[in-house]
């Protein structure tokens, strides 16, 4: 299976007749292996800010996370597995793997939960095909 299979088949997939907005699957060196059509134009130097928070939690929280210059607010994740980012009615989730990291941006309707949901079950799988 390609790697953009994974991007549409099972990231930008339906969940209770809601979507992400956009997503991608990008190595830890900030090379896109997949992404939606939408997915934002990101700077190396936000990728290398998100590689540093999973490396030392909490590092991007003062300043807030930025994605193709858009800054959101950083919320509860799971140090150095998961960062969640809110802004105004919606958000992003990204989930670290071995090699890679999971994007997924959401707007409402879609809840944050559900959101979380799609991006780390795909981590979760990566893992554990030793991704």
């Amino acid at each position: 299976m390609s790697w953009q299979n994974y991007i549409d088949d099972h990231l930008m997939c339906d969940i209770d007749g809601q979507r992400l907005t956009s997503s991608a699957i990008l190595g830890h060196d900030g090379s896109v292996w997949a992404q939606s059509e939408n997915f934002p134009q990101f700077k190396p130097e936000e990728i290398t800010g998100i590689m540093n928070d999973f490396a030392e939690p909490g590092s991007l929280a003062p300043g807030g996370l930025f994605l193709g210059g858009v800054k959101y607010m950083v919320i509860q994740g799971e140090p150095g597995a998961v960062i969640r980012g809110k802004k105004g009615s919606g958000g992003i989730t990204i989930k670290k793997t071995g090699q890679a990291l999971i994007f997924g941006v959401y707007d409402e309707p879609m809840t944050p939960g559900q959101c979380n949901m799609v991006v780390e079950r795909m981590g979760d799988f990566l893992i554990d095909q030793g991704m």
